[in-house]
């Protein structure tokens, strides 16, 4: 629109400068070298536009007859590189495809093509490596480390082929290179991390966890855990190289930053025992109790005790109770010391607290011990341990990846590797359920014992 606007002015213009010369008439001479030209104004001007327009036009095409080359050339390389990105993305694609032959094709072709090493060294690389030919893969790499704009890829690249190698050295340090170049990338520093726990790196890896919490790739309470758990690392080797106080401290780290962490609980329960600050120790057990009971912890406690009789074990454990009265836990761990008391009554009351329908092997295995302790009856604790034997395993340290277990907790798992993935539940079982042994009218229950034991009581009395 605005073009037709200005066309139409400028026609004006020239409409208007010919009306002018027309309204306005005269000659012009021109003598030059002997010659005496006269002409009107008009055919004066007309022969200036003329000669105007002619020398534009040999001027544009001179001008076009010299840049026709660099057209051509441009032209050419254009053309070049649109195939040569074409071969690029269809040779990701192979890569992707699993296609090793086609993507060691399309590598070469797109490098003849675009002549641009940095964009063609990182498919020339992931080709060999598909074709399996690592050497060939490692050498692209290192030249890709060699270049700034491609040094990242470049060590990306070494360190997964070092962790395939099994050289966890040189991962580490690749690790370490690549997170340093670009520390906010969440799988390096990731994968730092895994490495430095496996090279029992404890301290660095507290650093890396710090930078993960920073960069918000885990959230602040698994940091807070993981932190924690490499604290107790450390306050092991602090321990085994004759530091008991750097030890303690670490483990007292350990523990503010999580309280319910277990094994963190009981190793500073024992330093601070070892360091005969009892009453600390017992503060600690209670703090954790409140969280997050565990029979470790009652048997600390029960350690702690400062009686060496089993009543006094047990009012001890008692008052462990107290912080979170109504827990299994709590319950388990008085009838347990009742029973090593031979407080039969007391035994039996918090047995059936945690009962129910289907107790755990556990409580059925301290049934049969109450049974038998109290009344000599053999046969009734064959059958609440053959019970036991039936009911849901007890709790022990279970991966929660691939579900390995263990009795003492390890902040890796032996079998899978994964770090602080074992948690304390009941492993998986499989049972066959025989016809003999399916609704089983001969399973006791507590109060059918506790009938029981009423009627003996009252036999032996008439007796």
């Amino acid at each position: 629109m605005l073009r037709t606007v200005w066309f139409i002015i400028l026609l004006a213009l020239v409409s208007l400068g010919a009306a002018l010369i027309a309204d306005t008439p005269g000659t012009v001479s021109l003598r030059w070298l002997g010659y005496q030209i006269e002409a009107s104004i008009g055919i004066l001007f007309s022969g200036a536009i003329i000669s105007s327009l002619i020398l534009a036009t040999t001027f544009s095409i001179l001008s076009f007859i010299r840049r026709a080359p660099k057209r051509a050339r441009n032209a050419r390389r254009d053309w070049r590189r649109g195939r040569g990105y074409k071969a690029l993305t269809q040779g990701m694609l192979a890569v992707a495809a699993g296609d090793a032959a086609e993507a060691k094709r399309l590598s070469k072709k797109a490098e003849i093509l675009l002549a641009e090493p940095n964009l063609t060294m990182l498919l020339s690389a992931q080709s060999a490596q598909l074709s399996g030919d690592e050497k060939a893969a490692g050498k692209f790499f290192e030249a890709m480390t060699e270049k700034s704009e491609t040094k990242y890829l470049g060590l990306s690249g070494q360190l997964k082929q070092a962790i395939q190698e099994g050289d966890q050295n040189m991962a580490l340090e690749l690790a370490e290179k690549a997170s340093h170049l670009n520390p906010k990338t969440d799988t390096v520093t990731a994968t730092l991390f895994d490495l430095q726990i496996k090279n029992s790196d404890w301290e660095k890896a507290e650093e890396t966890v710090k930078k993960l919490i920073k960069q918000k790739t885990i959230d602040s309470h698994t940091g807070r855990r993981h932190r924690a758990i490499l604290l107790y690392q450390r306050s092991l080797e602090d321990e085994f190289d004759g530091k008991l106080g750097e030890a303690l401290q670490q483990a007292q780290k350990a523990i503010n930053l999580a309280p319910d962490f277990v094994p963190a609980a009981v190793r500073t329960a024992r330093l601070l025992e070892g360091a005969g600050k009892r009453r600390k120790a017992a503060a600690i057990l209670e703090e954790s109790w409140v969280s997050n009971p565990h029979p470790h912890l009652a048997e600390v406690m029960n350690d702690l005790a400062p009686g060496t009789g089993p009543q006094e074990k047990m009012r001890t454990l008692e008052n462990l109770a107290k912080y979170n009265k109504d827990h299994e836990e709590s319950h388990i761990a008085i009838a347990k010391s009742a029973l090593a008391a031979s407080m039969w009554q007391e035994a039996r009351e918090h047995l059936e607290a945690v009962s129910g329908t289907n107790p755990s092997a556990r409580i059925c295995r301290y049934m049969a011990e109450l049974v038998e302790a109290e009344n000599g009856d053999v046969e009734g604790s064959r059958v609440w341990l053959r019970r036991a034997s039936m009911s849901e395993p007890d709790r022990a340290w279970v991966c929660d990846d691939c579900g390995n277990t263990v009795a003492e907790w390890e902040p890796v798992c032996g079998q899978c590797e994964k770090f602080d993935g074992l948690l304390w539940k009941a492993p998986a079982r499989v049972t066959r359920i025989d016809k003999n042994e399916r609704g089983d009218d001969d399973t006791p229950t507590l109060e059918s014992v506790s009938h029981k034991v009423t009627n003996n009581k009252t036999f032996d009395s008439n007796n």
